[in-house]
């Protein structure tokens, strides 16, 4: 989209992405209308058991608190540490702001700086989730996992550098500025990462469905100044996409890649820890370039294969 289709509009691109997410309230309301028939079936069938017990108890009022209690307890909502709406939405709302933060500057040094600049950059987000983690006491940190951050990185080196043909690609005035913005996004990933598994803890404890519901919702309410804001600024004036080829690529890009695909990404990260998630995102770089072979024709040599190995081996290695 930034390169051959010359849309180069990360903050369109990052809104109408983040935006989709707002669609998960719809599932959050038809989940909260059927946990709330349930638990009104569950206090019918309640009350019911416990006039049953005082009609069956005569005489023993004792006996008959103690079972309606007993009987009160049993429907009670086994996850107690359950976020609350409140909760979940002041959650939704932070992680947006880090989120749209993260994915702006990663979008934005695209413009400024090479793709394999932007990518190797961008793949120390294993580093900094492992130290902020560390701080944060989510993650442990150890010379294996310190190794396996270290190899992944390597690896990217060694695919982006010498595993593709790098003729054509042209140094760029203020690439500088867009290696910045990638290790922006590096420092940020590390961030929400880190404070949604120190959060959120275990999935179990998540409405998913209204938290990305109230993180795209966020997105829409808050973030649309930005559009006048960088056209006035002459930063990013605003465009729709000129053709239908276009639209196509970005709606795709937004369900697929950012509608599904971080839903998956977090219910990875409270499952497991953010620093295997993040090596395992690592993954898609070998994976682009294997779409690059099959389908653009693209050369590679030896390098791309041992860094590919590379990755893989730093993401098992952070699971031991």
């Amino acid at each position: 989209m930034f390169g051959e289709q010359d849309f180069n509009h990360p903050f369109f691109i990052t809104y109408l992405n983040t935006g989709t997410f707002s669609f998960y309230l719809v599932g959050a309301f038809l989940s909260r209308r059927r946990s709330h028939n349930s638990i009104a079936q569950r206090k019918r069938s309640a009350s019911e058991e416990s006039i049953s017990s005082h009609i069956s108890e005569e005489g023993s009022p004792l006996v008959s608190d103690e079972h309606a209690a007993a009987a009160a307890s049993s429907h009670a909502d086994p996850i107690s540490a359950r976020l609350t709406v409140r909760e979940t939405v002041h959650l939704g709302v932070s992680f947006c702001m880090l989120w749209f933060a993260a994915n702006i500057t990663q979008n934005a040094s695209l413009a400024y700086t090479t793709v394999a600049n932007s990518s190797i950059l961008c793949a120390t987000s294993g580093l900094f989730t492992l130290a902020i983690g560390a701080m944060a006491g989510v993650e442990n940190f150890n010379a294996m996992r310190l190794g396996a951050v270290l190899v992944s990185i390597m690896g990217v080196y060694s695919i982006i550098r010498f595993g593709a043909d790098p003729a054509g690609v042209q140094a760029m005035p203020m690439s500088w500025f867009g290696d910045l913005l990638a290790l922006s996004s590096a420092f940020l990933y590390g961030c929400y990462t880190t404070l949604l598994k120190l959060k959120i803890g275990d999935e179990s404890r998540l409405d998913s469905s209204l938290f990305f519901g109230t993180v795209g919702l966020a997105n829409i309410l808050l973030l649309w100044p930005g559009f006048f804001l960088l056209h006035w600024l002459g930063i990013e004036a605003f465009a729709l996409p000129g053709s239908l080829r276009l639209w196509l690529m970005i709606l795709v890009n937004a369900l697929i890649g950012t509608f599904l695909s971080d839903y998956l990404w977090l219910m990875a990260v409270l499952m497991t820890s953010p620093l295997v998630v993040t090596l395992g995102l690592s993954l898609t770089i070998p994976l682009s370039m294997a779409g690059d072979i099959l389908w653009k024709g693209v050369s590679v040599g030896l390098p791309y294969y041992v860094g590919a190995v590379m990755i893989l081996a730093a993401f098992i290695a952070a699971n031991l």
